[in-house]
């Protein structure tokens, strides 16, 4: 167990280069498998789930060549091989379900944890998934705390309509389409930035994907997928993660970003709070001109309102950083998670700082601001923005606080202690008892 501990009260100020989005680079180190050519990635980030597929890869006698400095990798998986007897893909990482369209495709055969998790966001069903993997041919199977994957022959072409825009059904279906004979179309797609990275990756295998960034995307498959050279983007959820520090520690943070076109709701978001983002040559930076204040919407008779669905809605991924927010901010804001069930549950921790937060149901809550707050130490859910919320409360209090379970941070946040510091925050990581 990996705990924070910081020294409140300090305004942050400084520069952010941030990493690259998780959430991008775990399809597309999954997506090397499609092709036994050399694989060249810039900008991989050093977090745990990177370096849980490495080793998947070096398990299956690939060639992994990291630079954890430069964030330069090189995969070749000439000389890859699959044993569902031997081989097994952990099931504590989430991302472990993108890798059988490339061994199914490869291999015919995958296997596949019954219990795949990720961050604790409530029911996440692996069903779409199924659905997918058995309409492009494939035979699904239940073993002993397992499922087998089976295909007899070459994956077929398919027309599909997604029941919700599911990221990572989506990468799933461009995957397996991308290996299939003939063009395949999907309906209600996911498009977040990082579905539309991950697309331009396969694009840059030879895959050809029309549709990218929209709700229908189609695939014409069935050509052999070669290497070549990528390079990530900034992630956004960083940027932004950034941009709410500087904001909430009345501080002065300047982020890179080369990617400003994915911000306009984002920085309108931040404007219900008082808060103004400027991009600028690159870069982005936060600008309060007095204390977080909720703005009172035209229709004053009722609440200021962050509704976190699906893109191109707010990134629910987003949401708790902007509770944080909330929590800070004078005046009343709900917010509402139309995503996953029992994923506010962690916002009983809030009132430990001394702040006010109310339930409304499993998907809203409402933040009534201003109170005073006291430092405090709180238990962070197995949610990596939970994390970096409770921490961004404790950070913009005087005083010592300690955020207990942090450690999912490290999966999508690379030297964000580092980061920190580099900010002017006193902070460090202790280990739990």
């Amino acid at each position: 167990m990996s705990n924070l501990i910081v020294h409140g009260g300090t305004p942050l100020r400084g520069r952010i280069v941030p990493s690259a989005n998780k959430n991008a680079v775990l399809p597309v180190l999954c997506a090397t498998l499609l092709t036994d050519q050399p694989v060249r990635l810039h900008g991989v980030p050093d977090i745990t789930d990177v370096r849980k597929i490495l080793d998947i890869f070096r398990t299956l006698g690939s060639d992994v060549r990291m630079d954890h400095d430069s964030g330069t990798l090189d995969l070749h998986h000439r000389d890859t091989v699959f044993d569902p007897a031997r081989h097994h893909l952990p099931e504590e990482m989430r991302s472990s379900i993108m890798l059988v369209p490339p061994l199914l495709s490869r291999f015919g055969v995958a296997r596949l944890e019954d219990n795949v998790k990720g961050c604790t966001l409530g029911v996440r069903e692996i069903d779409p998934h199924v659905e997918i993997f058995r309409r492009f041919g494939g035979e699904v199977e239940r073993a002993e705390g397992s499922l087998l994957l089976h295909s007899e022959g070459p994956l077929r072409p398919i027309d599909h309509w997604l029941d919700y825009a599911s990221v990572t059904t989506t990468e799933n279906f461009v995957m397996c389409a991308a290996a299939a004979g003939g063009t395949s179309t999907l309906t209600n797609a996911a498009s977040e930035p990082h579905v539309q990275e991950f697309c331009r990756f396969m694009t840059m295998m030879g895959a050809r994907i029309e549709g990218i960034g929209t709700s229908r995307v189609t695939v014409h498959g069935g050509e052999k997928l070669g290497g070549g050279e990528f390079t990530f983007d900034e992630d956004f959820h960083e940027i932004t993660t950034f941009l709410a520090l500087g904001a909430i520690t009345n501080g002065d943070v300047v982020v890179r970003n080369g990617a400003p076109a994915n911000f306009p709701l984002i920085d309108r978001t931040f404007e219900k709070f008082g808060v103004r983002i400027v991009h600028e040559d690159g870069w982005s930076r936060a600008e309060r001109s007095g204390p977080l204040q909720v703005q009172t919407p035209f229709t004053s008779n009722v609440l200021t309102k962050v509704e976190a669905a699906p893109w191109p809605y707010f990134p629910v991924d987003l949401l708790p950083i902007f509770i944080a927010l909330g929590v800070r901010a004078q005046g009343n804001a709900m917010f509402w998670n139309k995503v996953y069930d029992s994923a506010l549950g962690w916002t009983s921790e809030l009132s430990k700082f001394g702040a006010h937060v109310f339930s409304s149901d499993p998907h809203r809550l409402i933040t009534f601001g201003g109170n005073t707050l006291a430092p405090a130490v709180v238990e962070s859910p197995y949610i990596i923005r939970v994390a970096i919320a409770l921490f961004m409360v404790a950070a913009s209090i005087d005083g010592r606080s300690e955020i207990r379970n942090a450690a999912p941070i490290r999966r999508a946040h690379p030297r964000f202690v580092e980061n920190l510091r580099s900010l002017g925050v006193q902070v460090e990581w202790t280990d739990g008892e």
